[in-house]
């Protein structure tokens, strides 16, 4: 009777525990969707209120009908998507070599790699924004494009070798005998095997491309390309900041984010852990 009490007093602290982490992470995207539909007055108040005394949608609306938010979103979809394509380009072709051809430097190459991981974004901006302007290339996407996935490639060509890596060379081994050549025994053969990791570093590039603002707010000057983070940033937010309009826009940025987490989670969680399993 004591065992049984015990272990139901330890699964209640438990539960209790994880209710509490829920509703911790949870609380601050609640209080974003509250404001978004409170009137501007009522967000100033000093005792706030947990839930809007009269539900204003007038923020959407505004926001709706203003052209800039609009460019904003369009320049942060349209960044977010080139950056996943190139990154997954790039990371199939540069983790194939590193799984399957050993050169001289190859260890080299992967501690460089966790090393570029460890630094922080702000010590990498005046050498990209450097090398982007001697070759024409700043206040355009291909520019800001180039800089966010030489942040995010050594991560995404380390999970791509180690899925790499667990493929058996025998399968390659046995196209090769049949007569394939190599890019056509990776795109018929292999590539299907690690669709997985590539849909791993596909969602996860475009969710930290969605949410860049350091080098959006480096490399971008003109109005007409400044991503969400940086329209928001620069334009609704001031010394007295319209809060509900402000909210209203934090949450219709978040609706790319949670669709792609929501709906490809499955697969991010599974190209993660079976990229790390099999390195």
């Amino acid at each position: 009777m004591k065992r049984t009490t015990l272990r139901f007093g330890g699964s209640a602290l438990k539960y209790l525990a994880i209710i509490a982490i829920f509703f911790f992470l949870l609380f601050p995207v609640y209080w974003m969707l509250v404001t978004s539909l409170k009137t501007n007055a009522e967000s100033y108040r000093a005792i706030p209120t947990f839930w809007p005394e009269a539900v204003n949608f007038d923020g959407y609306v505004s926001l709706i009908k203003d052209g800039k938010f609009l460019t904003y979103y369009k320049n942060n979809i349209i960044v977010s998507a080139m950056s996943a394509v190139f990154i997954c380009f790039v990371s199939l072709f540069a983790g194939y070599a590193l799984s399957r051809f050993h050169f001289k430097w190859n260890i080299l190459l992967f501690a460089t790699f966790s090393f570029t991981q460890m630094m922080p974004v702000i010590s990498r901006l005046i050498s990209l924004y450097t090398i982007l302007r001697k070759i024409n290339l700043t206040d355009t996407r291909i520019g800001l494009v180039l800089a966010i996935s030489a942040t995010q490639i050594p991560f995404a060509v380390s999970l791509m070798a180690s899925f790499f890596d667990g493929i058996p060379r025998e399968l390659e081994e046995s196209a090769s005998v049949d007569g394939c050549g190599r890019f056509r025994t990776l795109f018929s053969i292999i590539m299907p095997l690690v669709v997985p990791g590539l849909l791993a570093v596909g969602v996860y590039s475009f969710l930290q491309t969605w949410d860049d603002y350091l080098h959006a707010i480096t490399l971008i000057r003109s109005a007409d390309l400044w991503t969400l983070s940086q329209g928001l940033k620069l334009t609704y937010l001031g010394e007295v900041s319209d809060w509900q309009l402000i909210n209203a826009a934090s949450t219709l940025g978040a609706i790319p984010m949670v669709f792609v987490f929501f709906f490809f989670q499955k697969y991010m969680i599974k190209g993660l852990v079976s990229g790390a399993v099999k390195g």
